[in-house]
């Protein structure tokens, strides 16, 4: 029954993922969390998930050109080792996961609230470039070094989250880089998260936090409720689901960060 239960679980945020477009890991933790597994099990588990359920669509927008590689690669050269040393300090500066388990709650809570904003306020984070303030001026001179930097925090909040390598990486792009048309920005940055969550779940399963089984069965119900999802969700308005799917993360957000 319980494998039933995880299925079901994968096929209700494949669904949520396909309606909305926003990444499972701000879905599939907190789930995984209510469910009753330990928090570095629910990270671990989902990051691996999260690498693979995202691959299809790196496929898809490369065909169509909807990836800036050269984003991609700054991104990662700030991401990849930043996932990397922070499952170095987990492994060596704490005992085990019951040591470092609230350091792991608390950064989901934080993420979960940055998501909810980020989905908020999505139409209102792309700069003004014909009008440049001098904060704009400022980035714009040190545009690569920001980046490098920008994805070296999200790839440690990730690591110990697996929130934020969609909706929060989409938001630093449509920021520091507002003539990005759309849906480059979505394609630069799904092809940013796959090696971003592959490589913080690798990190993951080298600390012995991803129960494979849990994971199987919740690619075996959302892999095809993504699909279908996305499927319904070009006829449903973003305007009255964002808002629902906003609240409840900063909801939950709120709960994981100060209880």
């Amino acid at each position: 029954m319980e494998v039933l239960l995880y299925i079901l679980a994968g096929a209700t945020v494949g669904l949520a993922v396909g309606l909305t477009g926003v990444g499972g890991g701000s879905l599939m933790t907190p789930l995984l969390l209510l469910f009753g597994f330990p928090p570095h099990i629910a990270i671990g588990t989902d990051l691996i998930y999260a690498s693979i359920t995202k691959a299809s669509g790196v496929s898809l927008h490369h065909k169509r050109r909807t990836i800036n590689w050269r984003l991609v690669g700054l991104l990662g050269a700030g991401s990849l080792p930043a996932a990397g040393l922070t499952v170095l300090l987990l492994n060596y500066y704490f005992k085990d996961s019951s040591e470092y388990s609230h350091l792991l709650t608390s950064s989901l809570g934080f993420m979960l609230i940055m998501t909810a904003v980020v989905l908020l306020a999505r139409s209102r984070l792309a700069l003004d470039s014909s009008h440049p303030s001098v904060i704009q001026q400022f980035i714009t001179r040190h545009i690569a070094t920001i980046t490098l930097v920008m994805g070296a925090l999200l790839g440690a909040l990730v690591t110990l989250s697996s929130v934020g390598a969609g909706a929060i990486g989409t938001a630093l792009l449509m920021v520091l880089y507002p003539k990005l048309t759309g849906v480059k920005v979505v394609g630069t940055d799904l092809a940013h998260a796959v090696p971003l969550t592959f490589i913080a779940g690798v990190g993951h399963i080298w600390l012995g936090n991803v129960d494979f089984g849990l994971l199987a069965s919740l690619l075996v119900g959302s892999l095809p409720a993504i699909y279908i999802g996305s499927r319904l969700g070009a006829r449903l308005p973003e305007k009255v689901m964002h808002p629902v799917l906003a609240s409840t993360l900063f909801a939950l957000g709120v709960k994981y960060a100060f209880f």
